[in-house]
């Protein structure tokens, strides 16, 4: 569940930005290719934190966009089943961790890891998709484990997302998604959960409770400079009105924001177009 900074895995996709900016370069994108980016994010430490995380990361990348191997940007898998109106693939996904010390409310509690998600993606496309954009609604359905902790599984997260995506005038892209994050008890309790060990007078022991962690609205921008180069942002709004565990003493904000910029450069790229 890609509750602190979203999606995208680390050193390999970590940025939307990097993958929907090759949908505007003129035919089809390569086959693979490889570079690195440079991301600044001030980043909400989880849903309902009020408390802020900056980040500034400087990582490479790569993209393979295979018949059924995929490295897209926003997983890393394989596609098992594919027709024109959906896709069905299974792969890994990642976010950075936040949390511990660093954060007033969690001050003395374990540390949020860095977690990995694994398990099936259902993308199916509304209407009549092109290549000016479309609507498409993603069902991933991950089983979550922390890295930090000898990939402990930590429990299940669904992410049911709609997105619209665009070509806008002056070479520029963008999209804008709607989501819901949803979580067992198991998973729910890793960042709501206040055992009695760590309990004190302004923060009650709470056992969470499995059901809706917070509602995402996301939107994102992305422009290619030319060839190589390409400048991205991206923002994203959590906001845990109605969710299942509002009432532990962790939350203690109910909207809170995540924005991003960054730019990326291509090192190298296939001769042989990828696969759509």
């Amino acid at each position: 569940m890609t509750l602190p900074l979203r999606s995208p895995w680390m050193a390999l996709v970590l940025t939307a930005g990097l993958t929907t900016a090759q949908a505007q370069s003129e035919g089809a994108p390569p086959r693979w290719e490889v570079g690195a980016f440079a991301l600044g994010v001030s980043q909400q430490a989880y849903p309902g934190s009020d408390e802020r995380l900056g980040r500034g990361l400087a990582l490479p990348y790569a993209l393979y966009r295979g018949r059924w191997l995929r490295a897209d940007g926003e997983t890393v898998g394989v596609r098992a089943a594919r027709t024109q109106a959906w896709e069905l693939d299974v792969g890994v996904a990642g976010s950075f961790g936040g949390g511990g010390d660093d954060i007033e409310a969690r001050r003395g509690m374990p540390r949020l890891g860095t977690l990995v998600e694994f398990g099936p993606r259902l993308k199916w496309k509304l209407g009549t998709p092109s290549d000016e954009g479309g609507w498409r609604l993603a069902l991933p359905a991950r089983a979550v484990f922390d890295l930090s902790d000898r990939l402990r599984h930590r429990g299940w997260a669904l992410e049911p997302e709609l997105t619209h995506s665009w070509r806008a005038t002056g070479g520029w892209r963008g999209s804008v998604g709607l989501g819901a994050i949803l979580a067992d008890r198991a998973l729910a309790d890793t960042f709501y959960g206040v055992d009695t060990a760590d309990a004190t007078a302004g923060r009650p022991a709470y056992r969470a409770r499995s059901g809706l962690v917070a509602w995402r609205l996301s939107a994102a921008l992305n422009k290619s400079l030319n060839r190589d180069w390409r400048v991205f942002g991206f923002v994203r709004v959590d906001t845990v009105a109605g969710a299942a565990n509002r009432a532990s003493p962790l939350v203690r904000q109910t909207t809170g924001a995540t924005v991003g910029i960054g730019v990326g450069y291509t090192l190298a790229r296939s001769s042989q177009a990828g696969e759509d």
